[in-house]
């Protein structure tokens, strides 16, 4: 179930070390990693129609939780040595949907508009780009420190434009156009790094 390939020589961060001796102690261990993307999975729909409609107030959280749950289930998998093939290929899908639908539904209208979907695009091409691997080397690479940071920032970016949505405060769409596009150069660079 659990591949050897990737967990017989996982470098925990510091990160992870603190994952696993808190919140990793309390996560039950029938809570495996695909559950929580699976979750993020099922939770996208409803967090990107709350979103649409407009109540921030219960969107923002729920997407700042769909999002969390990427953490999560990546240090889980490294503190625990529970990474699968299936995580690997399916954990970042998980992120795309998530990030894509925002940056389709909310993100287009209140930013600069090619800077988002110059975004979606990436998107688009990195999904691609791990289906072609899988199915013609039956490989799948995890993600690399540009596409972490890449995640993080895009994170970041649209929790900044949805607290501006919700609070009112236009400084924090300025933030968020900039944190967005540091999260683009991240993709550029993820995508290069894999086909060096």
């Amino acid at each position: 179930m659990f591949s050897d390939r990737w967990n017989a020589n996982i470098k925990l961060t510091r990160l992870d070390r603190l994952f696993g001796a808190t919140l990793g102690k309390i996560i039950p261990t029938q809570l495996l990693p695909n559950h929580f993307t699976v979750l993020r999975m099922i939770m996208t729909p409803i967090v990107i129609y709350i979103l649409h409609v407009g109540n921030y107030r219960i969107g923002v959280p729920l997407f700042l939780l769909a999002a969390y749950t990427d953490a999560i289930d990546g240090a889980l998998a490294r503190t625990r040595k529970q990474i699968t093939e299936w995580g690997t290929l399916f954990d970042p899908i998980a992120d795309k949907l998530l990030i894509g639908s925002t940056l389709f539904v909310i993100v287009l209208d209140h930013i600069n508009y090619k800077l988002g979907l110059a975004l979606l695009a990436v998107e688009v091409l990195i999904i691609g780009g791990s289906i072609y691997s899988k199915l013609k080397n039956n490989h799948v690479e995890p993600a690399n420190f540009w596409g972490k940071l890449k995640m993080f920032a895009e994170v970041l970016g649209i929790l900044l434009l949805l607290t501006s949505l919700w609070s009112g405060i236009n400084l924090f769409v300025d933030l968020s156009n900039g944190v967005l596009a540091i999260a683009l150069v991240a993709a550029l660079t993820s995508v290069l790094w894999r086909i060096r």
